[in-house]
């Protein structure tokens, strides 16, 4: 959730006029203006999204064959992915304009509030993807682009205009989204596609389930009212704990793959055993919590959003990890 000012400080400004401040207040006040403008396309970009998102990205680029990428090259993929990725969730933002206005953690975006219009933040969407590709194929590769726009075209048309407000599924099919910035950092780096990238893939495909669900639980009452099937709303919260704690589960094992296959070492191993334990005793407690209280569990949401907040820690320190068990083998 991105924090936003609030709908009243425009309309300040715009009253400010009115009052006949001297110029030198005048100016400092378009200035403001023009601040809060700036910060509400920034807000369309999601950057606290993004920043997890270029994380798996730029770790990608340091664990294949390859060994470490140049400076330059690391640079230009984040430019790009940030590109892609913002244009991306402002296309998003622009789409579900409506169904944000009613949900407590999105109405202050600036589409839901009306400070940035729905065609405005899909011409600014569009334009950052354009641009994404053209810094992509310039400065780094083809297959790093059609990779980045093939993540584009997922989260905007199959996400969120296809899956989103149809089927609880949304999540467990939307979840490619976000994987494909491991693709794309591997690509990067490597100008190729093999079977170790799509283990990263499959390992951030298999969080986001657990990660979202856990979020739909905090904000069930926020679906329902928006009418977006979310598990919660369609199959319950006990379900919905279980179906974390299965896929937690699945997740957990597949992130031993990498170790298992020869690819990391021992220092990941360690780390993803210790992440992944916690993650899963979490997720035993909330499915536990759930099973027992009522159909409104009000004291179990305080543990949803505890494996939630983690869920973040849980995916940026696993890849982490495998960048360090990497870097060891350098020396």
């Amino acid at each position: 959730m991105i924090d936003v000012h609030s709908a009243s400080q425009p309309q300040r400004l715009l009253s400010a006029p009115a009052a006949s401040p001297p110029a030198r207040v005048s100016d400092g006040g378009r200035t403001r203006a023009w601040q809060y403008v700036i910060g509400d396309y920034i807000a369309l970009t999601k950057p606290r999204v993004i920043s997890l998102l270029l994380l798996t990205t730029a770790a990608a680029m340091f664990i294949t064959p390859a060994g470490a990428p140049a400076w330059y090259l690391v640079l230009w993929t984040m430019i790009g992915g940030y590109l892609m990725a913002g244009g991306a969730n402002a296309v998003n933002m622009a789409y579900d304009s409506d169904i944000d206005r009613v949900m407590g953690r999105t109405s202050l975006r600036p589409t839901s509030q009306g400070r940035i219009s729905a065609r405005r933040a899909y011409v600014f969407g569009f334009a950052l993807a354009s641009l994404s590709l053209v810094v992509f194929v310039l400065f780094v590769n083809v297959l790093t682009a059609a990779l980045a726009l093939a993540g584009f075209v997922y989260y905007t048309v199959i996400y969120t205009a296809w899956l989103k407000r149809r089927t609880w599924h949304n999540i467990v099919i939307g979840g490619g989204a976000g994987a494909i910035p491991a693709l794309v950092g591997w690509a990067a780096a490597s100008s190729q596609i093999t079977w170790p990238s799509l283990l990263l893939f499959a390992i951030v495909f298999y969080w986001t389930p657990p990660h979202f669900w856990a979020l739909a639980l905090m904000k069930r009452q926020d679906y329902a009212r928006a009418r977006v099937p979310m598990l919660p709303v369609i199959a319950g919260e006990a379900e919905t704990a279980r179906q974390i704690g299965s896929y937690s589960i699945l997740l957990v094992i597949l992130s031993l793959a990498p170790s298992a296959f020869g690819l990391m070492g021992w220092l990941y191993l360690i780390g993803a055993l210790a992440l992944g334990g916690v993650l899963l005793a979490r997720a035993w407690r909330l499915w536990l919590q759930f099973r027992a209280t009522s159909s409104e569990p009000v004291s179990a949401r305080p543990t949803a959003a505890r494996l939630y907040k983690y869920s973040l820690f849980y995916l940026a320190s696993l890849f982490v990890c495998m960048v360090v068990d990497r870097a060891t083998a350098w020396l």
